[in-house]
């Protein structure tokens, strides 16, 4: 008896990845049913799908956004530790670079903002909040440890690009409320610098003030810190407390403009004026003081 040798099936195709064809591909999106090789696959809630799939899905769903217009942004909050981490390197250049070049160069005094005097560079009402006192460790690590508290429940509630708008604009808001409350030259001392991120801290107390009054919480605790935060720059020589009482005021108005403003569709568009508003009043009120 003789046995014949059977004939070979035609083999299967192998399945390969659109973006990849070198590259066989045995997994299937999970939307579209295509393969998709491991760099082209992204996990989903049941199997994985392509990446054009997650692409197209991120495309056309809303993003979720806070109560105040913000974006919803999960993980830590970055505007916060970007700014501690930019204050930390900005002390160590105040300590290696020699002199007192960085000093010079980022701090304020209100000569800075008259051009009378031949020196006009209003810039350094921002950059002085990056700076703080070389001669004094506790001056930053209180500021920075003021700032990872409110700035971990402030930013995922205004979203990361109003809390850092509501941070500069009132830091600019402590230099000018220094500027209003204080004689360009203060008499017997000369030029005297004025650094820290006390106008921008005091600017959040003022916005955290505002929205916990929003929200509807109690704002007991915080009437009672903004009140021994403030004696204290009576009480302590070389505070400036016209810096804080600037910046508070200015967080506060922006605060304002940010929980205030009504749900929409144009909620961004009516708080970016709101702020751009701001920022002109304190032009304003600069310019109208070093013109009298």
């Amino acid at each position: 008896m003789s046995y014949g040798v059977p004939s070979a099936e035609p083999s299967a195709q192998v399945p390969v990845c659109p973006r990849h064809p070198d590259r066989p591909s045995y997994v299937r999106c999970q939307r579209c049913g295509r393969p998709a090789c491991p760099d082209c696959q992204r996990a989903a809630a049941v199997g994985f799908q392509c990446v054009d799939c997650v692409n197209e899905t991120s495309r056309t769903t809303p993003q979720v956004r806070t109560v105040y217009g913000g974006a919803v942004a999960s993980g830590k909050p970055v505007v916060t530790y970007g700014i501690i981490a930019l204050c930390a390197v900005m002390y160590v250049l105040q300590w290696v670079v020699p002199g007192q070049v960085v000093y010079e160069q980022f701090a304020y005094n209100n000569v800075f903002a008259t051009p009378e005097y031949g020196v006009f560079e209003p810039w350094r009402m921002l950059t002085a909040a990056f700076l703080h006192s070389p001669d004094s460790v506790l001056h930053i690590a209180l500021n920075m440890y003021t700032l990872w508290i409110f700035g971990q429940a402030l930013e995922p509630l205004l979203g990361r690009a109003r809390f850092l708008a509501l941070y500069l604009i009132s830091a600019v808001g402590g230099s000018v409320g220094y500027l209003l409350l204080n004689p360009v030259l203060v008499p017997g001392q000369g030029l005297v610098g004025v650094v820290g991120a006390s106008g921008a801290i005091f600017g959040l107390f003022g916005a955290m003030l505002l929205v916990q009054r929003h929200r509807g919480g109690d704002t007991r605790q915080l009437w009672v810190l903004i009140a021994i935060n403030g004696v204290i720059g009576f009480l302590i020589p070389q505070i400036a407390w016209q810096a804080h009482l600037g910046g508070l005021v200015t967080g506060a108005l922006c605060a304002a403009i940010l929980a205030y403003t009504p749900r929409g569709r144009r909620q961004g568009l009516i708080q970016a004026a709101g702020l751009v508003a701001v920022v002109l009043l304190l032009t304003l009120a600069s310019w109208v003081k070093i013109s009298m």
